[in-house]
């Protein structure tokens, strides 16, 4: 634990920034607290969409304010979030819902960083991708555990990083520093999985590596995915809600026969309409040979998910 603390020390150091996307979790919260080890004051920033509950909030404002560093909330309203999607899609070439969701709250704390002068945002991006921080590891056997992991590994991307370049900004990633991807290579399941008052937690090594750091409650939060800590997971009810049955049943028909695209829920035409706006249907634009059977869009030999509309399991149609 020891030389897990050194490396991420000195990571932190070498990719620090003027400000910081603050969940409140585990991850930001390490990167906050070592940042200002190194001397530096990230202004923090924490996302809520206004019309759910974001239990982000409370667990960054603690951090926050025991590091003494300024904390802004950055409020996602609806209005903010019809004029955000289109640039997400943009630059992520997406209408897949979970990466979306997950993505417009980082895109619009990015917004408000560029905005308030940063020119460097920090995020805790792959530290549960590195370190099994998903729940679908935690009871899997150790080797099958390493195997997913390595295939994460080699397929693990982050929207943070087009996102920013996109404002002119730059994305750090800490964690995605190649000595602590090196040293999360070396560890054993053991210390990437285990259990505490009955509870199987992931990022094992972590937790306990900076629990005297960060504080035990932030040690020990259970893993929020962004779209649950910001409130973007009621985006489903959303859309739900707003869009006609009658409505959803002439786009969902319209995908489909005209573009070959499968439209699963509302919210997924909802994000697939403002994709077409940008850009034509994914089957016209692929270059590879394999497509995904719901979209057109490209996908790679074997992989058993589309990035362009999120669906899974596939398995990808061979071109003759």
């Amino acid at each position: 634990m020891t030389h897990c603390r050194a490396l991420l020390t000195q990571s932190v150091r070498r990719n620090l920034g003027d400000a910081i996307l603050l969940s409140g979790g585990l991850d930001t919260s390490i990167i906050a607290h070592l940042s200002v080890a190194a001397d530096e004051k990230p202004t923090c920033y924490t996302v809520a969409f206004t019309e759910a509950d974001a239990p982000d909030v409370a667990f960054a404002r603690l951090v926050a304010d025991r590091l003494g560093l300024k904390w802004r909330l950055v409020k996602l309203t609806p209005d903010l979030l019809a004029k955000r999607l289109p640039d997400v899609i943009r630059a992520l070439r997406t209408f897949d819902p979970m990466e979306v969701r997950n993505s417009v709250a980082v895109y619009h704390g990015l917004v408000a960083a560029s905005r308030g002068g940063s020119s460097t945002v920090m995020t805790g991006d792959a530290a549960d991708e590195l370190f099994a921080g998903y729940s679908f590891s935690f009871n899997l056997p150790p080797k099958e555990l390493m195997g997913k992991l390595r295939a994460l590994w080699s397929v693990m991307h982050f929207s943070s990083q087009p996102m920013a370049a996109a404002l002119g900004l730059s994305a750090s990633l800490p964690y995605l520093d190649p000595t602590v991807v090196s040293f999360a290579e070396t560890l054993d399941p053991s210390q990437l999985v285990g259990a505490r008052n009955g509870r199987k937690f992931g990022k094992l090594i972590l937790r306990q590596a900076f629990e005297r750091t960060v504080g035990r409650r932030i040690a020990w939060r259970v893993k929020t995915p962004i779209e649950y800590g910001s409130g973007t997971t009621s985006l489903p009810r959303f859309y739900e809600m707003k869009l006609s049955d009658e409505g959803f049943r002439d786009g969902r028909s319209r995908a489909e026969s005209g573009d070959g695209v499968r439209i699963r829920d509302k919210e997924h035409l909802q994000y697939y309409s403002i994709y077409r706006e940008l850009f034509p249907p994914p089957s016209t634009t692929a270059v590879t040979g394999c497509r995904c059977p719901d979209c057109g869009g490209d996908v790679l030999s074997g992989s058993t998910f589309c990035t362009t509309c999120g669906s899974y399991p596939i398995t990808p149609v061979a071109l003759p």
